[in-house]
C-alpha cells in the first residue's frame, strides 16, 4: 500500500477526505485517518486513490453478476424472481413495520431538541443554495421514477379499486386493490387509488433516505469518519468497521447502488426510447436502447468531469425548471379545476388512510401489500444507499431540524402535485372513453396522455428530453456516491475513478438490457433491500447515540 501523506503536495487530488467540523462537534477519538488503507497510484498520468479490497471485491461481484445473467439468463431470472417473492410473501410485515420506524424516529428528532444541531459543525453554513439544494434532492431522488409512473401507478390503482374484490377458491383474495377497494364508486375508487399511489412516493420513502442520508452526514461532518456505509455502525462494531466487517458492509452498498442505479437507467432509456418512437418513428428495439444509454452516458461523463456544482447542480436545476413547465401545462391544459381540487382531496384521502396502508398485520388485500408496498419498500431502501449518501453530500450546513423537514416534506409535496396532476389526467381521459393510456404498455402510458392534449410534439419531446437528463443526474450523481465509496470514503477522489463508474453504469444497462437481464436486476434491487433494512434499523440506533453526545444550536 501506498500510504502518502494527506497533506502532500504530489496528491493533491487527496488534500481533503472529508472536510473538518466548523465550531463545535465531537469528533470520535480514533486513529483510523480517510484513505489510509487506500491504493494511490498514477499509471500513464491518470491519478487513482482507491481502497483496495472495496474496488476490487465489488468490481469482481459486478462482473461475476453479469456474465452470469448473460450466460444463464433464463435460469438467473428464475432464481432472482424467487428470491423477490418469497421476500414479498413472507417479509413483508417487516419492510412495512420498518418504514413506520423510520419515520416515527425523523418526526421525534423533528420535535426534539436533537434537531438543533448542524450537521458540520456549529458553525457550519450550506454548500448550495435552497434552490440547488431543493432541486438535487428532487432530481436525484425519483425523476426517473414519477416520469414512469407519475400515469401508470394512478390508473392502475384507479382501475384495481373500482373493480372491488374477487375471491379465488381458498377464500383468499384475488385482486390487486388496495385496503378493501370500492367497487362501482368511481369517486372513491379515483380517492383511494390516488391515496395508495401517494402512499408510495411520499414520507415514507423519503423518511428511508433521510434515516440513511442523516447517519452518514453526522458520522462523517461532525464525528471525522469516512463517508461510507460502514461508518453508521461505529456505535455498534466500534474500531471493527475498518476491518472485513466494515468492508463487506461498503461492497454490499456497492453491489445495491449499482444494480439499483442500472435498473432505474434501464427503465428510464426504454422509456425514452418508447417516446422516441412514438413521436418520430425510431425502431424501438435493442440497437435504439444501445445508442441511447451510450449517448446519455456520454453527456453524464461530460458532467461528471465538470463536478457537482457545475454538473449535477446545474442539470438539477435545468430539469426542475423543465419538469415544472411541463407540470404546469398538464395542470392548464388538463382538467384544471379537478386537479386543484384534487391536490387537496388527494392530500386528506392520503393522511386518512395512511395508518390503514401503513398496518403491517393482519392485511386482506396481500397482493397490493406485497405485490407493491413491499417492492416499493425494498426498492426505496436498496436505492437508500445512492440517494442518501448523495443527500449527504450536498447537505452540509443545514441543522438537523431544517434537513429533516425539507427532506420529507418537499420531495413529497412535489410528488404529491406530480401525481395528482398526470394521475387526475390520465383518469379524467379513461372516463371520458380514452382507454388508449390504460391498453398500453407502461413506457408509452405518459405519451399516450399526453397525445390527447395539445401542441403534442411539444411535450413528448420535453417529456423525452426529462426523462432523459434525469437519467443523466441519476448516473453523476450515483457514480459520485460509489466512487466515494470505493475510494474509502473520500469525497474529493480524483476524477477518473467516477468516469469509470458511469461507463460501468452505461455498460451495465447495455449487457442486462441486451442480455433479457432487467427482471432479474429488478429482483436483485429488491433482495438487496432486506439487508439494507437492518442497515437502517442499525442507523436508527446510531443516529440517535451520534445526535446525543452533539453540541446543540440555540
Amino acid at each position: 500500500m501506498d500510504n502518502k501523506p494527506e497533506n502532500s503536495p504530489d496528491t493533491p487530488s487527496e488534500s481533503v477526505g472529508v472536510p473538518a467540523p466548523e465550531g463545535e462537534a465531537n469528533l470520535i477519538d480514533t486513529d483510523y485517518k480517510i484513505g489510509q488503507d487506500n491504493y494511490q497510484a498514477n499509471p500513464m498520468g491518470v491519478s487513482i486513490d482507491i481502497h483496495g479490497a472495496v474496488f476490487v471485491i465489488s468490481s469482481l461481484l459486478v462482473l461475476a453478476f453479469v456474465v452470469l445473467t448473460l450466460a444463464l439468463p433464463e435460469q438467473s431470472t428464475g432464481l432472482f424472481e424467487s428470491m423477490k417473492n418469497w421476500i414479498n410473501s413472507n417479509m413483508s410485515w417487516f419492510f412495512l413495520l420498518s418504514a413506520n420506524i423510520f419515520l416515527i424516529l425523523c418526526v421525534v428528532l423533528i420535535l426534539s431538541p436533537l434537531g438543533r444541531v448542524r450537521i458540520g459543525g456549529g458553525n457550519a453554513s450550506p454548500d448550495f443554495s435552497y434552490l440547488g439544494w431543493f432541486s438535487m434532492l428532487f432530481a436525484a431522488g425519483m425523476g426517473v421514477g414519477l416520469m414512469f409512473y407519475g400515469v401508470s401507478e394512478p390508473l392502475t390503482h384507479y382501475g384495481t379499486a373500482l373493480g372491488g374484490i374477487s375471491m379465488g377458491e381458498a377464500g383468499a383474495r384475488t385482486d390487486w386493490a388496495p385496503l378493501g377497494a370500492a367497487e362501482g364508486n368511481p369517486s372513491a375508487a379515483m380517492s383511494l387509488g390516488m391515496a395508495a399511489t401517494i402512499f408510495h412516493w411520499g414520507l415514507h420513502p423519503w423518511a428511508i433516505y433521510a434515516i440513511v442520508a442523516l447517519s452518514l452526514a453526522i458520522f462523517s461532518y461532525n464525528k471525522g469518519l469516512p463517508l461510507t456505509i460502514r461508518s453508521i455502525f461505529y456505535p455498534i462494531l466500534g474500531e471493527r468497521i475498518w476491518g472485513w466487517p466494515g468492508h463487506a458492509i461498503d461492497i454490499l452498498a456497492v453491489f445495491a447502488t449499482l444494480f439499483g442505479l442500472a435498473t432505474s437507467l434501464g427503465i428510464g432509456a426504454q422509456q425514452a426510447a418508447a417516446g422516441l418512437s412514438h413521436l418520430f418513428g425510431v425502431p424501438d428495439g435493442n440497437a435504439t436502447l444501445v445508442l441511447l444509454i451510450t449517448g446519455i452516458t456520454a453527456v453524464a461523463i461530460v458532467s461528471i468531469v465538470l463536478g457537482v456544482d457545475k454538473g449535477v447542480k446545474r442539470l438539477s436545476q435545468f430539469n426542475m425548471v423543465l419538469a415544472f413547465l411541463l407540470l404546469m401545462f398538464v395542470v392548464f391544459v388538463g382538467p384544471t379545476l379537478l386537479i386543484a381540487t384534487g391536490f387537496v382531496k388527494n392530500l386528506g384521502s392520503y393522511l386518512v388512510e395512511l395508518p390503514f396502508l401503513a398496518n403491517p398485520f393482519g392485511r386482506e388485500d396481500a397482493n397490493f401489500s406485497q405485490g407493491w408496498t413491499t417492492f416499493y419498500w425494498a426498492w426505496w431502501i436498496s436505492w437508500s444507499p445512492f440517494v442518501g449518501m448523495f443527500i449527504a453530500r450536498v447537505s452540509r450546513g443545514r441543522s438537523v431540524r431544517e434537513f429533516l423537514t425539507a427532506v420529507l416534506l418537499i420531495p413529497s409535496i412535489v410528488s404529491v402535485f406530480w401525481m395528482t396532476a398526470f394521475g387526475t389526467a390520465a383518469i379524467d381521459q379513461l372516463q371520458k372513453g380514452f382507454e388508449g393510456a390504460t391498453n398500453s404498455d407502461l413506457p408509452i402510458q405518459l405519451f399516450e396522455v399526453l397525445g390527447q392534449m395539445p401542441w403534442t410534439e411539444v411535450t413528448s419531446f420535453v417529456a423525452i428530453v426529462l426523462v432523459i437528463v434525469f437519467f443523466i443526474t441519476s448516473s453523476d450523481s450515483g457514480s459520485l456516491v460509489i466512487d466515494t465509496i470505493t475510494a474509502g470514503g473520500k469525497i474529493d477522489a480524483p476524477k477518473p475513478q467516477r468516469v469509470f463508474w458511469g461507463m460501468i453504469e452505461g455498460a451495465i444497462a447495455i449487457a442486462l438490457l441486451v442480455g433479457g437481464g432487467l427482471a432479474a436486476l429488478q429482483a436483485v434491487a429488491v433482495s438487496a433491500g432486506l439487508p439494507f433494512t437492518l442497515v437502517l434499523l442499525a442507523g436508527c440506533y446510531a443516529i440517535v447515540k451520534g445526535l446525543m453526545s452533539e453540541p446543540r444550536g440555540k
